[in-house]
C-alpha cells in the first residue's frame, strides 16, 4: 500500500499551475455518451477517479485515449447498457451515467455506487428526478434497473440543491421531448462547466450557476472540444498548504470568483491575497489567526471539500475556531489523526472546536477519505519531525501528482510504493 513520507518544517514558496477539476471532468466524461461521436477534453487531471470512469466507458464499448492531459472519447461504438459492478463500487460519480445512458439507450443496469465514506449520500434525489421524466426504476439485490421508452421534459423541484442530482437531471433532459425546468438547482461552477460542454455538442441548456436551469430537448448532437475548468478545491488546498508552512505562492490558471469563500477565510486568518483575472498570490503573516466561525454550505458558501484542509491550518492558529459541517455528517474522520499530532480539537456531532497549538509533531497517520487525507499531508508539512501518511489511494482520487506539486514548492515529501 502506497504512502507519503513528509519531513516537516520547510516554508513552501513558488509558482504553480492548477489543472482541470475532478468534479467537472467526471460528469462531462459521463456526458460524452450522449452524442455518439467524438469529444476531445483538454486539461484533464490524471486521477484514480478519472481512470475508473475511463475503464467504465471502455467496458461499455467506447473508444478512449488519454495522453498528456488530453482525453478523447468516441462513444459511437457503445455496445451495452450494463455497467460493471466492481467499477461502480469504486466511485460514487459513476451515478452520473444514469442520465446519459437513459437518454442514449433508454435503459441502464447499475449497482449502488461507492466512493469515500463521509456519511450517507442518498441517490433518492437522482431517482426522483428521473422518475418524473418517465423512467421506470426497479431496485433489487443492490442493483438499479432503469428503463424508459421516451424521456419527457418536465418541471423538477429538487428538495435539496444536490450537485449530482442537478447534473443527472440535466444530462437526462438534453435529448428529452420538450423542455425541462430544474428548480432549486445547485449553483456550483462545475455545473456551469457541464452546461458549456453540453452546449458545445449542440444541447440547449440555460441558467447553470443559478437556482433555475432550463433544458430544451434536442434530437441530435455533434462532436466537440472542451477545456475543463480549473480545480477550485486543489487551488484552495495549495493555498492552505502554503499558509500552514508560513510561505508564499502564486497560483496560475485559477478563477478567483470560484474560490471567494475560501479566500475570504484565508484573509480572515491574516493572509495577504492579491487577485488577478486567472491568478492568485498569497503571502502568509508571521502568525496565522483563528477564524471565529466556519460553516460549510452549498455554493457559494464555504465548500465542504475544503473543511478538513482549513481545519489543519487552524490547528496551529492563534485562538479558537468553531467549525460546523452542514453537508455531510461523517466528515471529521481526520480529527483523530490530527489529535495524534498534538492538535487540540473537540467534536460534538456536526460541530468541531479547534484551539490552536504552538506546534504539531510528526506521526504515523492513515488517510480515511480524500480531503481528510490531504489535510493530514498539510499538517505533516508544518509538523516537527517526520510524518507518514498511508492509504494515500484516497488522496490520489482527487489530486494529480500531489507530492510532485508540493515538492515544486520546496516540500520534503516522497512517495513509497
Amino acid at each position: 500500500m502506497s504512502k507519503f513520507v513528509i519531513h516537516g518544517g520547510n516554508k513552501l514558496s513558488g509558482q504553480l499551475r492548477i489543472g482541470g477539476a475532478k468534479n467537472a471532468v467526471l460528469p462531462i466524461l459521463a456526458a460524452t455518451i450522449l452524442n455518439g461521436k467524438e469529444s476531445i477534453l483538454y486539461d484533464c487531471p490524471a486521477l484514480k477517479d478519472v481512470d475508473t470512469m475511463i475503464e467504465i466507458l471502455i467496458s461499455i464499448g467506447c473508444k478512449v485515449s488519454f495522453e498528456e492531459n488530453i482525453l478523447k472519447v468516441d462513444s459511437s461504438t457503445l455496445s451495452t447498457h450494463e455497467i460493471p459492478e466492481h467499477l461502480v463500487r469504486e466511485m460514487r460519480s459513476s451515478i452520473f451515467l444514469m442520465g446519459p445512458m437513459l437518454a442514449r439507450c433508454g435503459k441502464i443496469k447499475i449497482s449502488y455506487p461507492g466512493g469515500c465514506e463521509i456519511g450517507p449520500r442518498p441517490i433518492d434525489l437522482h431517482l426522483k428526478a428521473l422518475r418524473e421524466m418517465g423512467v421506470t426504476i426497479h431496485e433489487s439485490h443492490g442493483f438499479l434497473e432503469c428503463e424508459v421508452s421516451d424521456l419527457n421534459g418536465c418541471e423538477i423541484q429538487l428538495d435539496y440543491p444536490s450537485v449530482g442530482a442537478t447534473e443527472n437531471a440535466m444530462l437526462a433532459a438534453v435529448m428529452a421531448k420538450g423542455a425541462t425546468k430544474i428548480r432549486n438547482a445547485a449553483k456550483e461552477p462545475e455545473i456551469v462547466d457541464l452546461q458549456t460542454y453540453l452546449n458545445a455538442i449542440g444541447a440547449k441548456v440555460f441558467g447553470a450557476g443559478t437556482s433555475e436551469i432550463i433544458i430544451e430537448g434536442v434530437k441530435s448532437l455533434t462532436e466537440a472540444e472542451h477545456h475543463i475548468m480549473p480545480d477550485r478545491i486543489v487551488a484552495g488546498t495549495f493555498l492552505a498548504a502554503v499558509a500552514i508552512t508560513g510561505g508564499d505562492v502564486t497560483l496560475d490558471n485559477v478563477v478567483p470568483e470560484h474560490i471567494q469563500p475560501i479566500l475570504s477565510k484565508m484573509k480572515e486568518s491574516g493572509c495577504l491575497i492579491l487577485e488577478k483575472e486567472r491568478q492568485i498570490k498569497l503571502k502568509t503573516p508571521n502568525q496565522i489567526r483563528a477564524v471565529d466561525m466556519l460553516k460549510t454550505l452549498p455554493y457559494p458558501g464555504f465548500p465542504t471539500d475544503m473543511q478538513a484542509q482549513f481545519m489543519a491550518l487552524m490547528t496551529i492558529a492563534k485562538g479558537t475556531s468553531i467549525f460546523t459541517e452542514t453537508i455531510f455528517e461523517n466528515r471529521y474522520k481526520h480529527v483523530s489523526e490530527l489529535i495524534r499530532m498534538g492538535a487540540n480539537i473537540k467534536v460534538d456531532g456536526r460541530v468541531a472546536v479547534v484551539k490552536g497549538v504552538k506546534r504539531l509533531t510528526g506521526a504515523k497517520l492513515s488517510a480515511k477519505d480524500l480531503r481528510g487525507g490531504a489535510a493530514l499531508v498539510l499538517a505533516g508539512l508544518a509538523a516537527e519531525g517526520t510524518t507518514v501518511v498511508d492509504q494515500i489511494i484516497h488522496i490520489e482520487r482527487g489530486y494529480d501528482r500531489f507530492d510532485k506539486m508540493l515538492e515544486q514548492l520546496g516540500a520534503q515529501i516522497y512517495r513509497i510504493n
